[in-house]
């Protein structure tokens, strides 16, 4: 038994498990309420200092009151304390080593090899070249050149005479490696530009942040740390009894150099200190202290101070939150009505909503709670922008521009007209109350919503939506100026606005539905027109491929779309998903060709040879091999619903019959030579499993006359009824004549008699013949796995007559 993966347990149980329903029901209630922030009612009490008041206020209960200049104070006092933030560069003493190193060793270099080029033999400081003799630069004068490199690398300038004796000590390593050591004990110690100010914070320490490694110290002894100037004179003082085996002008040299190299690695970061007192500030508790139940607030004829105010705003607060509880209440329960009143009027719509229910109201539910964060956001956004921007931009004239409809057109992509009707009004409710509880806001989206859905319920091109934009950009313009007349904005700017966003609005719905779309296509495996139309394309590989390898399946499948094509024009279905479901109901078909007898060939039936029982098993596995291909080409579950479903339960009559022969009576069970279903769950599928049966069974007919064409589709599609394989895809009898009728119509055009033109006339025996050698009218073969079915004794209607 294969074991379930947790991705694939938990979709099962979303797309199966009616407790879920209720989840999406109370769940996109919930996000409703969270985004909703309902106005309040406005203060009773609306006093000012000075006022005198005209009633006794007593506290009803017991509630806390801020002491705002105490918190004031406690914010300041705890932001105080924070010790400040100093920076350690701990990576200076390394770059400032590694230059020193730089430095000295490229100088020794050069003298390095000026002395090993004197010692070579012919060497001279006369050159001849090009037979003009040129006299070489002195040694003295090699290094010197390097002076403005040394200079550059170190970071400062060099007397010509410190330059001079480093020349003569040849730039000794014992030099390079005193001025390091004397340095890294300097900078080891830490050095601060200022240390005078450092020394402020001496009563509550610093902390220390290393800038390479992240870490930080809390430091207390800040006195140990050197000041610029104080490390420049340490510098003597630290060199003094390690410099004792140089000579006095050599000593002065390194000195001088190592002072010249110091630089600050300690520094106050201004901006971490403030951030971390601000953080410390917003995040201290406010000072409160507590009004009894009774105790007087404020006395009739008593002027108010602040102090009244501060406690009267505590009460009011303590009122809002009564009433915000009450309208969060009110706002769930008019959206749990809205919500659920939609799904009963979607169950009396013959809506595609019922197949796959979960997963369908799962994908509304998504669609739902996007555009209410539009809504939100935007209303803020709108808001903002409306304070901050010039040119007389209102808030009302920027809510044109959201793009609710969107929702609707994308619902109706996969659901059709009627669903995306009933939400288009859910969206627009709800975009009222996030907006102000405005109604003129509700019946604005509401119309182009339901105009949008409109527009593009027959979507077959990505055109459409530009188009539908345009549309509902015109509409929209025409229902702002509507709402400007309610709302008395009359003057130009406030028009021009209106418009200019309206109809900005219009178009940005019909882009944002069609990026949406694909994104919801893709999550819930819908199949929309657009994708039905490039897999209709035969050129794709899969149908290229079943050309090749089963062409006698191939051609089959071609006469079936254009069969369950006309016919569902005739009865309303999706001409376009029946089409397409026809092309590749066989393609199981392209793993075992041979074993189907479109595709035999020399009059040789494989199985001749089999048992009728291996012979099931094949057949019935073309039906679980296409319904795999289907899924490796991500063909989409309409398609795999219908190869799974194109045979019902149908039985195999031909091996049925033929394992009756070799075996009695009471040993063949008939379930046993029936397809595993399941039966035919929409209106496509009727037609693809009808146009099977019909067109293999018309081509066993010897003379396919328009009466026995006529009479064999009326009894195939009599004994499919009769059998029940249709009692679960909402095929009507009224539907069945029409299909009837289409069906004999194509078939009559296919198999209608043409005029035979004799190539040449020969003699035979005294009467002109025709020469061709083919005398014997050409054998039909039977399809073994499509019997031609008896007529049924009780005809449901003569079908395609009438």
């Amino acid at each position: 038994m294969k074991l379930e993966s947790p991705g694939e347990a938990i979709r099962n149980f979303l797309y199966s498990h009616s407790s879920v329903r209720w989840i999406l029901l109370f769940g996109v209630t919930l996000i409703f309420v969270v985004l909703l922030y309902p106005s309040l009612v406005s203060p009773v009490y609306q006093y000012t200092i000075g006022d005198v008041a005209e009633k006794d206020i007593k506290a009803r209960k017991d509630f806390l009151v801020e002491d705002i200049d105490a918190t004031e104070v406690n914010r300041r006092k705890t932001a105080e304390e924070i010790i400040s933030v100093y920076d350690l560069d701990a990576a200076l003493t390394k770059s400032l080593t590694n230059n020193i190193r730089k430095a000295f060793g490229s100088a020794r270099k050069i003298i390095e090899s000026e002395k090993a080029a004197e010692l070579a033999p012919g060497s001279g400081s006369i050159a001849e070249i090009a037979g003009v003799s040129i006299k070489k630069p002195s040694l003295h004068e090699r290094v010197l050149e390097q002076k403005i490199l040394f200079e550059e690398i170190l970071g400062f300038s060099i007397s010509d005479g410190s330059y001079a004796v480093l020349e003569k000590e040849g730039f000794s390593q014992a030099i390079e490696d005193m001025i390091i050591r004397i340095l890294t004990t300097i900078l080891d110690n830490g050095v601060i530009i200022s240390k005078d100010i450092l020394l402020r914070e001496s009563d509550k320490g610093i902390i220390l942040r290393n800038m390479e490694s992240g870490g930080e110290n809390i430091i207390i002894r800040l006195k140990s740390f050197y000041g610029l100037d104080q490390a420049k004179t340490m510098v003597r003082v630290v060199g003094a009894p390690i410099l004792t085996d140089f000579n006095h002008q050599t000593r002065n040299l390194i000195v001088e150099m190592v002072q010249q190299l110091i630089q600050p690695n300690i520094a106050y970061n201004r901006k971490e200190t403030e951030d971390r007192k601000k953080k410390v500030y917003d995040s201290a508790k406010p000072v409160l202290y507590k009004i009894k139940a009774g105790e007087m607030l404020l006395r009739e004829g008593e002027r108010v101070t602040a102090g009244h105010l501060l406690k009267l705003n505590a009460l009011q607060d303590q009122k809002k939150k009564y009433f915000a509880v009450s309208n969060v209440a009110g706002a769930a329960m008019i959206m749990l009505c809205l919500l659920s009143i939609s799904y009963i009027l979607l169950n009396f719509l013959n809506s595609p909503i019922h197949r796959d229910l979960n997963k369908n109201l799962i994908f509304i539910s998504s669609v739902l709670i996007v555009f209410f964060l539009v809504a939100r956001i935007s209303f803020v956004f709108a808001d903002g922008i409306s304070q901050n921007v010039p040119y007389g931009i209102t808030a009302s004239a920027i809510l044109f521009i959201i793009p609710i409809p969107a929702g609707a057109m994308t619902i109706c992509l996969f659901m059709g007209i009627h669903v995306a009707a009933i939400c288009a009004v859910i969206l627009s409710t709800a975009t009222a109350f996030l907006i102000q509880n405005r109604f003129d806001v509700m019946i604005y989206f509401m119309l182009n919503s339901l105009v949008a859905a409109w527009c593009v319920q027959r979507c077959r091109e990505r055109k459409v939506f530009i188009r539908a934009g345009l549309i509902i950009g015109a509409l929209n313009v025409g229902l702002a100026t509507a709402i400007c007349f309610y709302e008395a904005r009359l003057s130009l700017p406030d028009l021009v606005w209106a418009w200019a966003f309206a109809f900005i609005g219009g178009i940005g719905t019909g882009i944002v539905a069609a990026g949406i779309a694909p994104l919801f296509e893709l999550a819930f495996d819908y199949t929309t027109d657009i994708k039905l139309l490039e897999l209709g394309n035969l050129d794709r590989p899969i149908l290229r491929q079943l050309m090749i390898e089963a062409p006698g399946t191939y051609h089959h499948s071609v006469i079936i779309g254009s069969m369950v094509e006309a016919a569902a024009s005739e009865i309303g279905a999706n001409p376009l998903l029946a089409k397409v479901c026809g092309y590749y109901h066989d393609i199981g078909k392209i793993k075992k060709p041979g074993y189907f007898i479109e595709n035999q060939i020399n009059g040789k039936n494989r199985h001749d040879k089999l048992a009728p029982s291996m012979s099931k098993r094949i057949l019935a596995a073309h039906v679980k091999d296409g319904a795999e291909i289907a899924r490796e080409h991500k063909l989409g579950k309409s398609i795999v619903d219908t190869i799974l479903q194109h045979h019902g339960t149908s039985l195999m009559t031909y091996f049925y019959e033929k394992a009756r022969q070799i075996k009695s009576d009471q040993e063949v069970n008939m379930d046993d030579y029936r397809y595993p279903g399941p039966k035919p769950q929409t209106r496509e599928a009727g037609l693809v499993m009808l146009a099977d049966v019909v067109e293999a069974a018309s081509r066993t007919l010897d003379n396919p006359t328009p009466a026995r064409i006529q009479g064999l589709v009326q009894n195939l599609i009599n004994k499919i009824f009769s059998d029940g394989q249709l009692s679960n895809c909402e095929l009507t009898l009224k539907d069945l004549n029409s299909i009837a009728k289409t069906y004999i119509k194509i078939l009559n055009g296919i198999h209608h008699h043409r005029i035979e033109y004799p190539e040449k006339l020969v003699l035979v025996g005294g009467k002109a013949k025709d020469g061709r050698s083919d005398k014997q009218p050409p054998k039909t073969e039977k399809d073994s796995s499509k019997d031609n079915p008896p007529k049924s004794p009780g005809h449901l209607k003569r079908l395609g007559l009438s």
